[in-house]
């Protein structure tokens, strides 16, 4: 791409977020979509507000903490199955049967579950891993099987089993695909963390939004959702840089 087109890029996006930001201030401000619609001047004020930054500091961190234990743990299992698949070829339908299983079910409804077996503080981690797995397993496998055919002929014959076919062919080859799945599933760890944190965890962004909601504090309300919205936001465009970089050394 060329600086032109990333200017052009860049100018065209920053343009669409003031877009938003204005639409938001005059909606909230003149109440257009009712009073459970606040300005977005109104939730900066009360995220900077003094007395609520101990509140909000406690909940992000316990929010990243928890995003970030299952982005390692997902991100850890997704590689490995899918890494099995293509080690083991046997086992690779068997894999890829497990994950969509997984990600059919509705992680809302692991929660009880997962609350009796792991405990409250453990299941925003454990609804992390599960947001996470599938994403990495998926692009993963995408990548580990799109080598060129003519250069596992040339490993085979040169007496390469699977696993050197692996480590030098395959490998290095999914490791773009193996980023896209980072960069899709840094968001979706924020996200499960959060759902996690609803069933009653101690602390973090999702129990702020549950008491808000509870006790009709509509700018608190907005404020932990429009930080929970940054959270993901960052850890995407983190990872998306990431991605860039990858892509440009490997493919």
């Amino acid at each position: 791409m060329s600086m032109r087109d990333r200017l052009r890029t860049m100018g065209l996006g920053a343009f669409g977020l003031l877009l938003v930001i204005v639409s938001w201030e005059v909606i909230g401000r003149n109440q257009l979509l009712g009073r459970t619609f606040p300005a977005l001047s109104d939730v900066l004020a009360t995220i900077v507000d003094p007395a609520r930054r101990g509140l909000f500091q406690r909940a992000l961190e316990a929010t990243i903490g928890s995003a970030l234990r299952g982005f390692v743990f997902g991100s850890i299992i997704g590689f490995a199955m899918a890494a099995l698949g293509v080690i083991f070829p046997p086992l690779r339908a068997g894999l890829d049967r497990l994950a969509a299983v997984m990600h059919a079910v509705p992680l809302i409804a692991l929660g009880p579950f997962l609350i009796v077996t792991l405990s409250r503080e453990g299941t925003p981690t454990a609804i992390a891993t599960l947001a996470v797995v599938f994403n990495v397993f998926v692009a993963t496998s995408a990548g580990l099987r799109v080598g060129n055919p003519l250069h596992h002929d040339v490993l085979t014959v040169l007496g390469a089993g699977s696993w050197e076919r692996f480590r030098r062919l395959e490998l290095p080859g999914a490791l773009p695909f193996i980023a896209d799945g980072l960069k899709l599933a840094a968001p979706a760890a924020v996200i499960g963390a959060i759902l996690g944190e609803w069933f009653g965890a101690p602390r973090g962004i999702g129990i702020v939004i549950v008491s808000s909601l509870q006790n009709y504090q509509i700018d608190l309300l907005w404020s932990a959702a429009l930080l929970g919205a940054m959270l993901s936001l960052v850890a995407f465009g983190a990872f998306s840089v990431l991605e860039r970089w990858v892509v440009g050394r490997f493919r």
